[in-house]
């Protein structure tokens, strides 16, 4: 699925075919004509106005950062998860290896639950780890934007697991959101889920005209600790922390000024239909019952499988023509003739000036950087992304460009590209155009320690 802002062929072509009549009808003196022709002129004017692809912009965008004390290093975790007599020893030492080799530092946050001995994984600490990460990044966003709640007509919340009443109703009670808010609840997407949201708002914004809309991703972490043995399972009690964001979109032109961002594209991508695409983020039961999110042996292949889905789409909107004939070309060599020459991998450098890459783990951002011929400095942000908070789900893309932001680099201008994917399988990208030089807004979660960074990593 793409988007691209461009008029309406069908009637701009009337109305150049109507002007050229009136020019015609103007020549031979005919008033009756000419008055009739300019009225279904000035019609079919106000009907491209009224049809034509409307904007979206982003006005801004806020991560909640979690308070110090929820901090966890490496030997906090393995101390949190010791007494709780789930693990074995192999377990343990499991976790410990893939803490070390994980790319996540030691300053990353867990939940309160998390942090009790033994942890306290119930509704009520989900829930209430649930309103902390959101309720604080959409107070910092309402804050940033003096944006009142009640202004907001479209909410859209994501996260895969979630309780009832639904986060959206969380929302919408916390901050008082008026009776018709349509509100949307977007569950069992995974870390892509957020880029779903961003296509989902641009296509009622579309619809609602003049008001804004709302787009909050999160994970919960309470509610998914797995409490098993099985190592596969075990692999996202080590990487996952907690994390939101929330977006505030708009479609009135007015905002355009007070905008950081305007959409330019959106590609999705799902593999769903392949059975092992479907299975490598798997949600279920182990041999003892204990259900936790098993992750397929297969996952990294089936993750650059559907990166050249998504980028084969992708790519015609935004790379120059140079870059496509030598894809082209070579594709066809190697189809048509079956000659034996690597296919071609576009130079997306020549398109895009950022790089937002779902800090997933370091196999994927490792994966990514070959695939798409990446310079260490652009995937900086997902690697520091990772080492400061750990993989945050769907939010990560949006620390990694509060990193960018940070540090300054975003220019008028500059195109910025989020690619995120998700149990499915699903593989999603977002093209955001600047329509700035960027400053980061206040309470971004690197203001305190961005000149710490980047860090030296050991991998």
């Amino acid at each position: 699925m793409t988007d691209q802002a461009s008029p309406t062929p069908l009637i701009t072509h009337f109305i150049n075919h109507l002007f050229n009549l009136s020019l015609l009808h103007l020549n031979n003196n005919n008033n009756n004509n000419l008055i009739i022709l300019l009225a279904v002129l000035l019609i079919l004017a106000i009907l491209y106005v009224i049809t034509r692809t409307r904007s979206i912009y982003l006005i801004d965008f806020s991560c909640f950062r979690p308070p110090h004390h929820l901090r966890v290093d490496y030997n906090l975790f393995m101390e949190r998860s010791t007494p709780t007599g789930a693990f074995d020893d192999s377990a343990l030492q499991f976790q410990r290896k893939i803490l070390e080799r994980s790319g996540l530092g030691e300053e990353t946050y867990i939940p309160e639950a998390m942090h009790a001995i033994p942890p306290k994984l119930s509704m009520e600490a989900a829930r209430q780890e649930a309103e902390q990460v959101m309720f604080g990044a959409l107070d910092n966003l309402f804050a940033n934007t003096a944006i009142n709640p009640k202004q907001i007509g479209i909410l859209i919340v994501n996260c895969s697991l979630v309780p009832t009443p639904s986060l959206s109703a969380m929302i919408l009670n916390k901050y008082k959101l008026r009776e018709d808010t349509r509100t949307y609840n977007i569950s069992g997407m995974g870390c892509s889920a957020g880029l779903i949201d961003i296509d989902m708002a641009k296509d009622l914004l579309r619809v609602h005209r003049n008001t804004y809309a709302v787009v909050v991703s999160t994970e919960n972490i309470t509610q998914n600790w797995y409490l098993g043995n099985k190592k596969s399972m075990l692999i996202p009690n080590c990487l996952f922390r907690m994390g939101a964001s929330a977006v505030l979109l708009s479609n009135k032109s007015s905002d355009r000024r007070r905008s950081k961002y305007k959409l330019v594209h959106v590609v999705r991508t799902h593999k769903g239909s392949d059975d092992k695409a479907y299975r490598c983020v798997f949600q279920e039961e182990d041999n003892a019952g204990k259900t936790g999110v098993a992750l397929s042996k297969d996952l990294m292949a089936i993750a650059g499988d559907a990166l050249k889905t998504n980028i084969t789409t992708l790519g015609p909107l935004v790379l120059p023509i140079s870059e496509q004939l030598l894809f082209l070309v070579t594709l066809v060599a190697k189809k048509m003739f079956n000659a034996k020459v690597k296919a071609y991998v576009p130079d997306f450098k020549l398109a895009f000036n950022h790089f937002c890459i779902h800090a997933g783990g370091r196999a994927v951002i490792d994966e990514l950087e070959k695939n798409l011929q990446l310079r260490a400095e652009d995937v900086e942000a997902s690697r520091m992304t990772l080492h400061r908070f750990g993989n945050t789900s769907s939010s990560s893309i949006w620390y990694e460009l509060a990193y960018t932001e940070a540090k300054g680099r975003v220019k008028k201008g500059e195109r910025v590209w989020q690619i995120a994917f998700g149990s499915g399988f699903k593989c999603n990208s977002a093209v955001w155009l600047a329509l700035k030089h960027m400053k980061p807004s206040p309470n971004n979660p690197w203001l305190d320690c961005i000149h710490n960074y980047p860090v030296q990593l050991d991998w």
